[in-house]
């Protein structure tokens, strides 16, 4: 794939002023479902953290990146998280979870984009889900959002719930209005 001098511009601005939208992964196993979710959220590096689920829109100037649990962002107690995030359970001995979150951008380069989120019983299952609702929602929209990105996290319940968890940082912005 070439890249033009126009749209290597536009990345490289998008970089400099635009929002970093963190993905990271997680799983947990805890005595209850929200115990586990809970270990989820601490295994992707987001503890703590109240979490405001978004619609899936990503603004413009955007970049979305993968990311380990250290590299998320960073907040104090209790702080707001804005984020799109994708949690399966299971809880039946050798039963399977997987959740996947996907996105696509504009082919214009500007940093536009779209999330989805699914969770299911198998990898084939999410993975189809996610993409045929990326390409769904590309064709409701005059075909000009293109893949960007996949990822999926999963586990397997042994004898306690577990939880299988991919979450999009956006922003974490403490309870005085400032962000971190």
């Amino acid at each position: 794939m070439s890249i033009t001098l126009d749209s290597a511009r536009r990345r490289a601005t998008n970089a400099q002023t635009g929002l970093v939208i963190k993905v990271s992964t997680g799983v947990g196993t805890g005595r209850t479902r929200l115990a586990a979710f809970d270990a989820a959220l601490r295994n992707a590096g987001l503890a703590d953290f109240n979490l405001i689920r978004l619609s899936s829109v990503i603004p413009p100037g955007s970049i979305v990146s993968e990311v380990g649990r250290h590299e998320q962002l960073r907040g104090d107690h209790g702080d707001r998280l804005y984020c799109v995030y994708a949690e399966s359970f299971a809880s039946t001995p050798h039963s399977e979870a997987w959740a996947g979150v996907a996105w696509s951008t504009r082919e214009d380069g500007s940093g536009a984009g779209l999330f989805v989120e699914h969770s299911g019983l198998s990898e084939q299952q999410v993975s189809t889900d996610l993409d045929l609702t990326l390409e769904d929602l590309s064709i409701g929209r005059g075909g000009i959002y293109h893949p960007a990105g996949k990822v999926m996290a999963s586990a397997v319940c042994e004898d306690h719930p577990v939880c299988a968890l991919v979450i999009a940082s956006y922003s974490a912005q403490g309870w005085d209005g400032h962000d971190h």
